[in-house]
């Protein structure tokens, strides 16, 4: 059996396998309209054997943090601390566009840190919402009326 939990990228989403209390497994796609992961295991399969799809990836959990959050930022709105970080990374990358250069290996270092802290407010941030507190925060679509 695989390691679990395992990270892929799956249609330009995130997807995250986690093995269920019966000792099975199931998955998790990050909602582009909500910013949080809807349980979707009817794709484990599909994901745990692609061989070679441009599709669909295995990839390292560093790399599904970075991804997902690259997704939130650019897809959701919103108020508070995680929107206030993603305008922290927008400005770097602003910055050197000005510039007319690269993202230097600083800033690169800065953004993953800012993407790893975000990703972690928004488990924190979950894991109330599901244990009945109220949302901290509401996330909205950037673009309502593209197909998800």
């Amino acid at each position: 059996m695989s390691q679990t939990p395992s990270f892929y990228t799956y249609f330009g989403k995130t997807y995250r396998v986690e093995p269920t209390p019966d000792g099975g497994l199931t998955g998790f796609l990050l909602n582009l309209s909500t910013g949080e992961f809807d349980e979707k295991p009817e794709h484990v399969r599909e994901v745990m054997w692609a061989m070679a799809s441009s599709d669909i990836s295995k990839v390292s959990e560093e790399k599904f943090v970075q991804e997902t959050e690259r997704a939130r930022a650019y897809e959701l709105k919103g108020g508070g601390p995680i929107f206030a970080l993603y305008e922290t990374i927008d400005g770097l990358y602003a910055q050197a566009k000005r510039e007319n250069r690269r993202v230097e290996p600083q800033e690169s270092a800065l953004i993953q840190s800012l993407r790893k802290r975000t990703f972690k407010m928004w488990e924190d941030e979950l894991a109330r919402r599901a244990a009945g507190e109220p949302p901290t925060f509401q996330a909205e679509p950037r673009f309502p009326n593209r197909a998800r």
